[in-house]
């Protein structure tokens, strides 16, 4: 206990330290400038305190729509927060028995975490105006172009969500103890009935937490929304082509924002996962109680 620690110790833990800041560092330089006062500028020092670019963000001061951007990603975030979840729990359930296929499946399904998001949203683009051709030449004269936030853009954003939500489900399923499944067919459940009340509970923390993987991967995209997204922008594709014409910290306050609506889903689904364990753990101790 009472050894002092070697030099090697302050060695790393001083290295560790200069990476946690040159990490974050331009982060939170970002979130302080954002408070600037009304005649800052996008350095340091500081010119006063106030909250007046936030205001200019959210009155649409010749920046961007920031209502129309943010409801935009909003939505979209939602669809695949809901649609990541279902595939994925779906898939674990599916991946549970062996089946033809299963292994070419799977690695078809996780190959999007390898490739280039450039290259897959180029990919995406390209199918949908190989399919407007085919849409334009069978006639449809008045037709412009399947591509959208809710068709080619929701594909782009699930070939990157869906890798993770179903790694997570495999690693799941892979410790879940199926004599509990046994146990409630014994008893007489149906298919459904033990999924919703045997698997799904146990498994409740993890879905939430495919969730929040679903929504932040979504809500930041960037790369796979630049050419698969339609003529619509998301916030952060609003948020790059801001980088290069704004010269106040509008630009700031609205990045501050961004991550701000991040860390409240991420923080929102922590409480849920925490509440779900804390769930779980009662009920084990009630039925130990029971059957003591």
């Amino acid at each position: 206990m009472g050894e002092k620690r070697s030099r090697s110790f302050y060695v790393l833990a001083a290295f560790f330290g200069a990476y946690v800041l040159f990490l974050y560092g331009p982060m939170i330089a970002i979130y302080i400038l954002s408070f600037q006062g009304p005649d800052g500028g996008l350095t340091f020092p500081m010119n006063g305190v106030s909250l007046v670019w936030f205001g200019k963000v959210f009155s649409g001061s010749g920046i961007v729509d920031i209502g129309a951007a943010f409801k935009r990603s909003l939505e979209l975030g939602l669809v695949v927060m809901v649609l990541t979840v279902v595939l994925s729990v779906s898939a674990g359930m599916a991946f549970r028995k062996s089946f033809r296929g299963a292994t070419f499946l799977f690695y078809v399904a996780i190959a999007s975490l390898i490739m280039p998001s450039i290259i897959t949203s180029l990919g995406i683009a390209l199918e949908f105006r190989l399919l407007d051709d085919f849409i334009i030449k069978s006639g449809a004269d008045n037709w412009t172009t399947a591509m959208g936030l809710f068709t080619s853009g929701l594909g782009a954003h699930l070939t990157w969500t869906l890798p993770f939500g179903l790694l997570i489900m495999f690693a799941i399923f892979n410790r879940f103890d199926g004599r509990l499944e046994e146990a409630a067919r014994d008893l007489g459940a149906t298919p459904w009935q033990t999924f919703r009340h045997v698997v799904l509970p146990i498994i409740l923390p993890s879905v939430v937490g495919i969730g929040l993987f679903g929504f932040t991967l979504s809500w930041d995209e960037l790369a796979r929304s630049s050419q698969a997204i339609g003529s619509v922008n998301t916030l952060p594709l609003e948020l790059q082509g801001l980088t290069t014409t704004v010269t106040k910290p509008d630009i700031y306050a609205l990045g501050t924002l961004t991550s701000g609506v991040s860390f409240l889903v991420i923080f929102a689904a922590l409480v849920v996962i925490l509440a779900l364990q804390a769930r779980q753990r009662r009920h084990g101790s009630d039925a130990g109680k029971g059957m003591v």
